[in-house]
């Protein structure tokens, strides 16, 4: 779905490139070359930003309040890349730690 959005994001810059350009007509024409590069950096911009800002990251941190809980062995209940083992610590009245949830897969 990305490949074919950013496919045919490039393919509509292009186009708006091609369609700018000047002819012989508008060659006194100055500022719609500046005006046109402009654009076309605004909206190359915009979708490597927006490509960037939708990339996975390549670490996922804990859910909060909970412990990533290496010493469980069970395999993972669903296909998910990154996905982790975790649980929370239980706290008396008091706050003081008393033990641990029970052990809950968090998939990010």
């Amino acid at each position: 779905m990305k490949r074919t959005i950013f496919a045919l994001a490039t393919a509509a810059t292009l186009a708006t490139g091609a369609v700018s350009a000047p002819t012989p007509a508008d060659a006194r024409c100055y500022g719609c070359a500046v005006g046109a590069g402009v654009a076309a950096g605004v909206i190359g911009g915009a979708i490597i930003g927006g490509a960037i800002a939708n990339s996975a990251p390549a670490y996922y941190a804990p859910a909060q309040g909970y412990v990533v809980y290496q010493g469980y062995g069970a395999p993972y209940p669903v296909a998910c890349p990154g996905g982790y083992w975790a649980r929370r610590p239980l706290y008396d009245q008091w706050g003081n730690p008393v033990g641990w949830s029970r052990p809950r897969f968090i998939c990010p």
